[in-house]
């Protein structure tokens, strides 16, 4: 079973996958590391946030939540100021850092989000934070986006200020874990970026042929680089996907059929005898 990140990065994942009987090979293809202008924007974010210029923060990541209340520190958020998180996986990072999101959608996905998102009209006149009236939402966000979160929320009447958080880079996984994971049986793929840089190290074709995404967005990219997705986690989370795994590779770490995290190695062999 291969995992596409670090575990700093997912080890929630690979320790489940272990206590399971999966034999895991941790493939680090992606790395997350500051923006490119050092943090400066989203600084200068964050002292607007803490002055009250916000009326709401919207969070679509673990990744921004850590990057945007590292930059917080120890200042104090006006209580008027609104929180939103995508997924069950971005609300427990927020409330790690004790912020209870007030809206989150059931399916964690950021269209879904913006359609949860109240209309700005219902908030239109101002407040002591706001006084003139402007509604600003603050999406502090990767470099690279998918999806039409922004858009959406500008459809409903917001100002949104996006500001990169943090920007995420192809990792440089040991040629050792690269020539496992080409023999594996599985890889569990969490975004789409994962699935674009597995292909570039291992070749559309040297990709494991049980494929379990995270979401549809994930499966969405690796069906149009050709991989056909096996199955898709229902809840789009960490905990959803080990129960997709399970349910797809069983609890001994192989696909019904499969030999273990050798067994294409060991196919290829019997044909060539």
């Amino acid at each position: 079973m291969v995992v596409t990140r670090s575990r700093g990065q997912a080890s929630g994942l690979v320790d489940r996958l272990v206590a399971l009987g999966a034999a895991v090979v941790e493939l680090p293809v992606i790395a997350v590391e500051d923006p490119s202008d050092g943090g400066s924007a989203l600084a200068q974010a964050v002292d607007r946030l803490v002055a009250g210029r916000y009326r709401w923060v919207v969070c679509t990541s673990s990744n921004a939540v850590i990057h945007l209340l590292a930059t917080v520190g120890e200042r104090g958020v006006p209580r008027s100021v609104q929180w939103a998180a995508v997924g069950a996986g971005t609300a427990r990072t927020l409330g790690e850092g004790g912020i209870n999101p007030d809206v989150m959608p059931e399916v964690a996905l950021s269209d879904a989000l913006a359609d949860a998102f109240p209309e700005a009209d219902s908030l239109v006149g101002g407040t002591a934070t706001d006084p003139d009236g402007s509604l600003t939402v603050l999406f502090p966000r990767a470099e690279t986006v998918r999806g039409a979160l922004a858009a959406g929320l500008r459809a409903k009447g917001w100002t949104v200020d996006e500001v990169v958080a943090y920007r995420t880079v192809s990792g440089a996984p040991h040629a050792d874990a690269i020539a496992a994971a080409g023999q594996a049986d599985a890889i569990a793929f969490t975004s789409s970026s994962t699935v674009e840089r597995t292909i570039d190290l291992l070749g559309a074709d040297g990709v494991p042929p049980v494929i379990v995404s995270i979401g549809p967005i994930t499966s969405a990219t690796a069906r149009e680089a050709g991989l056909a997705v096996t199955a898709e986690a229902e809840a789009h989370t960490l905990d959803g996907l080990v129960e997709s795994l399970v349910a797809v590779v069983g609890r001994g770490g192989s696909p019904p059929g499969g030999r273990g995290p050798g067994s294409r190695h060991q196919q290829q062999q019997s044909q060539q005898q």
